[in-house]
């Protein structure tokens, strides 16, 4: 049986969203976005392992979220780095040995679905990764110095979180790309990084309705989709 831990990555600091708090702390349906996201993998992965990733400043406002929200979930934090890397390496840190795979998911995700969770779990432990992806719907043109063209967009897929993989893979990966500091700027989410340390990666079905929540439009958005539920 697979031992699964889970990081959860919330360290943005919400610029674009325009608010008084970073957006993980914003609310949405009367519950912050980052509890939802919490109380989702929880949901889908009743007996894993969960670490947060926040800065350490905001803390205390997390915890503040969890009482104001009573949220339930047992977790544990860990303080954020200075990039995406070193956020996703603190949390992998932190998390128990026995864990045979782990997932990191962004924790302005609150929207997806326990079988998309589940189908990520599912191809992770057949093939050692799993990646969600969905379709580009809109058409896509490529600049360059002569101007631009139209790229194929059958060719293309949109990639979200959870990303999932076997846990020697993944924290083999983070150490050896961790060492070479030119590739670590390069990484922009973790399936280049099992990639900079020569391992191919496995997708699995997205779903549409897992919105990364950026921009006031996508909180908006979020509200919808949450009343239709």
């Amino acid at each position: 049986m697979e031992r699964i831990g889970i990081v959860i990555v919330a360290g943005g600091s919400g610029s674009r969203m325009g608010a008084a708090l970073p957006k993980q702390f914003l609310d949405i349906a009367e519950r912050p976005v980052l509890v939802r996201t919490v109380e989702r993998m929880r949901e889908a992965l009743p007996e894993a392992e969960i670490v947060v990733v926040l800065p350490k400043a905001h803390v205390e406002l997390w915890q503040e979220c969890c009482q104001r929200a009573v949220c339930k979930v047992e977790h544990s934090v860990a303080f954020g780095g200075a990039t995406r890397f070193d956020s996703v390496a603190s949390g992998i840190a932190a998390l128990s040995d026995d864990c045979t795979l782990i997932a990191i998911h962004d924790g302005v995700r609150p929207l997806l679905s326990c079988e998309m969770i589940l189908r990520g779990v599912k191809c992770a432990a057949e093939c050692g990764s799993a990646i969600p992806v969905i379709p580009v719907v809109d058409s896509i043109r490529a600049v360059d110095a002569d101007g631009s063209h139209v790229v194929d967009r059958s060719l293309l897929r949109a990639v979200q979180t959870p990303q999932i993989f076997r846990s020697d893979l993944l924290r083999k990966a983070y150490e050896a790309v961790g060492a070479r500091l030119e590739d670590r700027s390069k990484a922009t989410d973790d399936a280049s990084v099992v990639e900079m340390y020569g391992e191919k990666v496995a997708l699995y079905e997205g779903e549409p309705n897992n919105l990364k929540l950026t921009t006031p439009t996508d909180l908006s958005i979020a509200e919808v989709l949450l009343q239709k539920r």
